[in-house]
């Protein structure tokens, strides 16, 4: 993780920030999320099973550990325009490999690429995005959720593109999609290269201070099972919104609400944040996405699907803000790369296991409803042991602004 020692000065930080955070529109947004508009017409073309499907967001998750693992020393090693632009164009060489082959084999090394990419991405431009942001105190908390916004706006963009592009070219026509999301993505990335990118800012060396999983670990399951929660609703809801009869205007609806919640989410949640409670903000947001997750069960009607986006993406776009919280809130500063680098951890390994853990469930019980259900109870699951964390050290002095991470 990092810990930038020299913010570079800028006189437009908000619109730099802007530019930065389309890393995590292609990468995220785009890249990860909107796998979901696609993935009906995927299974059916291409003959595959939930797990099948479900494996094709867990492989891209495995890429986005192993990314966010090294990122750090490629940010050493490469300097951060090369993290950040050469990331986001292997996001956009992975993206037109889905677009080249339905061999399930190609497919699968093009989504763990497309992890990889997304990871180095991602840690470079938030890290960067946080080395401006403490610049301008006063300022720091909104300018950086203009970086966690981005992939809000892919979600957005690409629920706009997806369902009508399927719907225009009829059964069989994923690969187009992926064309046009490629196109998409390609547009996204081009301000990334007309922009000057460049700080002092360095990673810091792995810190050797204290950091003890024990007190923590309520904490780190928690976190586990918000991986493994979201990143089913994430995969499969589209799915469901379809078999519930569902044509391109509502699913383009429905996943365009929850990439506007992420909009709100810094207003929304600002008192809850500011809690310094042990696991409690957390878990509050936790149950909020738990909620969320388990309105579909209650029928497929427009106004429980509406409601169910809504509150998903608000709790959904907020969580990790809160471990950045409960970290920056239980730990001195020179502690807080190991801690964050636990939760990240913790939270890959959750993302990793739950698409393809809950399309196997989906597959033996016959029923889409059935991942949804799990999807519910697994984060439910995370809100309690959460709120079962207590403070872990005495409270410690908070720069204004703070750092964020995912």
């Amino acid at each position: 993780m990092h810990a930038p020692d020299c913010p570079p000065p800028d006189a437009h930080p908000a619109r730099l920030i802007l530019t930065l955070s389309l890393a995590a529109t292609v990468g995220l947004g785009i890249g990860r999320f909107a796998y979901a508009l696609v993935l009906p017409d995927m299974r059916e073309d291409l003959g595959w099973s939930y797990s099948a499907a479900g494996f094709m967001n867990t492989i891209n998750a495995v890429g986005y550990l192993a990314g966010a693992l090294v990122a750090s020393r490629l940010i050493r090693r490469l300097g951060w325009s090369v993290a950040i632009r050469g990331g986001t164009l292997v996001c956009l060489a992975a993206l037109a490999t889905c677009a080249l082959t339905g061999n399930f084999v190609a497919l699968s090394l093009a989504r763990l690429v497309l992890g990889i990419g997304a990871a180095v991405a991602f840690v470079a431009g938030g890290a960067l995005a946080a080395t401006i942001a403490q610049s301008y105190p006063e300022r720091a908390n909104f300018l950086l959720s203009l970086f966690y916004a981005g992939p809000g706006v892919g979600i957005l963009s690409s629920g706009l593109i997806a369902p009508f592009t399927l719907q225009w070219f009829g059964p069989g026509s994923w690969w187009i999609v992926w064309w046009a999301l490629t196109l998409l993505s390609l547009v996204m990335t081009a301000p990334l290269f007309l922009i000057r990118i460049e700080s002092q800012a360095r990673f810091a060396e792995a810190s050797h201070a204290s950091f003890s999983i024990l007190p923590v670990l309520i904490y780190l399951a928690g976190y586990f099972l918000f991986g493994a929660g979201y990143i089913a609703y994430m995969t499969f809801m589209i799915a469901y919104v379809r078999d519930g009869g569902g044509d391109a205007t509502a699913q383009a609806a429905f996943w365009g609400l929850i990439g506007v919640s992420a909009f709100v989410t810094p207003w929304v949640w600002r008192g809850v944040l500011a809690l310094d409670r042990g696991g409690l903000a957390t878990a509050i947001i936790l149950g909020t996405n738990a909620i969320g997750a388990g309105l579909p069960m209650l029928g497929h009607s427009t106004v429980w699907l509406a409601v169910s986006a809504v509150v998903f993406g608000i709790g959904f776009f907020a969580v990790v803000n809160s471990t950045t919280a409960f970290v920056r809130f239980n730990y001195p500063p020179e502690v807080w790369p190991t801690a964050i680098a636990a939760m990240t951890i913790s939270f890959g390994i959750g993302q990793t296991l739950g698409p393809i853990a809950v399309g196997a469930i989906t597959d033996a019980l016959g029923s889409l409803s059935y991942a949804l259900n799990v999807s519910a109870a697994l984060l439910a699951l995370g809100a309690v042991a959460a709120l079962c964390q207590r403070k872990v050290g005495p409270k410690n002095s908070v720069p204004k602004g703070g750092a964020n991470s995912r």
